[in-house]
C-alpha cells in the first residue's frame, strides 16, 4: 500500500462535462479513490454518489456482468438501469474464479480509500477479500459491508432484495392496513437506497474519523436496520401505542386528474371552511364517525366545484394548505423544480448522440457535484486503471488477458 495522500491528480479527468453549471470549481471528494465490488442497487448507488461528488470509483465487474446489464432499454450495448447507477464510474473487468483474480483485486484494494460490496457475509472471505484480509494490508481502508440482515446474527445468511426488507420492515403490511387492500411490493426500492444513503454516511464519517485516527474502519450496514432507522410510524410500535395513525397525504378527485393534499380530512375542513365560509353539513347531534364522513364529503364537493384546476391550486395555498399534483411516469420529469434543477442530465450515450442520466441531489455554494459521464463498458478501462493505480503496463495487462483474470467487453 502506498502512503500516498490523495489530492486532485488522483482523481482522473471527468468523462463528462459537468451537470450543474459550477464549472471549474472542486468537487468535494476529489482524489478518494474508491472500489467497487457492488451490484444491483444498494452498493452501486453509493458509488455513483461518490462518484459524482468527484472521487475516482472503479467498478470491478465478473466477466458474466452485473445481472442490471439486462434491465431496460439498452442503447449501444447499456441497458438502462445498469446506465444509472454506473454512470461516472471506470470498469475493470475481473475473474475472482480465476487464479491471480483474488490478488489483483487485493491489490487494487492496497490502494483504495473506501470498498463496497454488497455480498452475503462470508463471500469475499473465501477469496481472501474480507476485512481481516485487507485491513490487514491496508489498516487506512474503509469497507463498506452492505446486507439484508448484518454481518452475524440469527439471519445474515438469508438472501435479500428490496421487496424481502419491505415486507420483514412491515412496510408492506402497513399500507396494505390503512388502504383495507392485499398486502403488494412498493414500486420502488427503497430498502436498497436507503442503505445505500445510510452507508455514505457511514463510510465518509469513516473517512473524517481516519483524519484523526490514520485508521480504517469496516462500516456494518444492514438494510433491515435503515429502514426501521428512518420509518417514522415505528413510535407507535415501540410505545405499544396502536393502531397507527396516518400521518401521509390525501388523495382528492379533480379537474385534471388527482390532487393530493398533504394534511388529514380534519384539518382539510379547519382550513377550507374558516377561510372560504364553508357551512358545517353535520346533523346536529351527529356522532364523531358521521361528523367525519359528512365534512369529508363537503370537501370532495368543494374541490368538485373547482373547474379550473389552477384556481383550485391557488384556493389550497390560499388555504394555507400544501398540495401536489399526482404525476406519473409520463409528467415527473415535467416539473418546473426538476427542470430548474437540471435533474435530467445528459451524458454521451455511446451511440453518437447522449441519454438522460438522473442528476444527484447535491448544490453547493462554491463546490461542484453532478454526474460525469456515462456508464463504464465491462473491461473497458483495464490498462487505464490498472496502469493508473498499479502502475502496470500493456505488457502486463495482455497477459492478465490471456492467463483469464482479466476480461473486456
Amino acid at each position: 500500500m502506498s502512503d500516498r495522500t490523495p489530492g486532485p491528480d488522483d482523481t482522473p479527468a471527468a468523462t463528462g462535462t459537468p451537470t450543474d453549471g459550477a464549472g471549474s470549481a472542486p468537487r468535494p471528494l476529489e482524489g478518494v479513490r474508491v472500489l467497487d465490488l457492488s451490484r444491483v442497487l444498494s452498493g452501486p448507488f453509493a458509488g455513483r454518489m461518490l462518484a459524482d461528488l468527484g472521487a475516482d470509483v472503479v467498478k470491478v465487474e465478473p466477466p458474466e456482468g452485473d445481472m442490471t446489464r439486462t434491465w431496460g432499454r439498452e442503447i449501444a450495448g447499456r441497458p438502462g438501469y445498469y446506465f444509472q447507477q454506473n454512470a461516472g464510474k471506470r470498469n475493470v473487468c475481473v475473474d475472482l474464479k480465476s487464479e491471480g483474480g483474488p490478488e489483483l483485486v487485493a491489490a487494487l484494494a492496497d490502494e483504495a480509500d473506501v470498498l463496497i460490496e454488497n455480498f452475503r457475509p462470508g463471500v469475499l472471505a473465501r477469496f481472501g477479500l474480507g476485512w481481516e484480509d485487507l485491513s490487514a494490508s491496508n489498516p487506512r481502508l474503509v469497507m463498506l459491508s452492505i446486507t439484508g440482515f448484518g454481518q452475524d446474527g440469527p439471519e445474515a445468511d438469508r438472501q435479500a432484495y428490496a421487496p424481502v426488507i419491505h415486507a420483514e420492515a412491515g412496510i408492506i403490511g402497513r399500507q396494505a392496513t390503512h388502504d383495507g387492500d392485499s398486502p403488494s411490493d412498493l414500486m420502488l426500492s427503497v430498502a436498497d437506497t436507503n442503505a445505500s444513503l445510510h452507508g455514505l454516511v457511514g463510510l465518509l464519517a469513516a473517512l473524517y474519523l481516519r483524519q484523526r485516527t490514520g485508521l480504517g474502519q469496516h462500516v456494518d450496514i444492514a438494510m433491515l436496520d435503515t429502514m426501521l432507522a428512518t420509518d417514522d410510524y415505528l413510535h407507535h410500535t415501540l410505545d405499544d401505542f396502536l393502531p397507527e395513525k396516518r400521518l401521509g397525504g390525501y388523495c382528492y378527485d379533480a379537474a385534471g386528474g388527482p390532487i393530493l393534499v398533504s394534511a388529514q380530512p380534519p384539518h382539510v375542513w379547519r382550513q377550507i371552511s374558516s377561510t372560504f365560509g364553508l357551512a358545517d353539513p353535520t346533523p346536529e347531534g351527529a356522532d364523531t364517525e358521521t361528523k367525519i364522513r359528512c365534512r369529508t364529503e363537503a370537501i370532495e364537493g368543494w374541490i368538485a366545484a373547482h373547474t379550473d384546476r389552477d384556481v383550485l391550486k391557488a384556493d389550497f395555498t390560499r388555504a394555507n394548505l400544501a398540495w401536489a399534483d399526482v404525476r406519473n411516469a409520463d409528467t415527473v420529469m415535467s416539473s418546473p423544480t426538476v427542470k430548474h434543477r437540471n435533474m435530467a442530465a445528459e451524458v454521451d450515450d455511446g451511440n453518437g448522440g447522449s441519454r438522460l442520466v438522473v442528476n444527484s441531489p447535491y448544490r453547493y455554494s462554491a463546490a461542484t457535484a453532478g454526474v460525469r459521464g456515462p456508464a463504464p463498458r465491462r473491461g473497458e478501462h483495464n490498462l487505464e486503471v490498472l496502469s493508473h493505480w498499479l502502475g502496470l503496463g500493456p505488457g502486463d495487462v495482455e497477459r492478465l488477458s490471456a492467463s483469464g483474470v482479466l476480461a473486456c467487453e
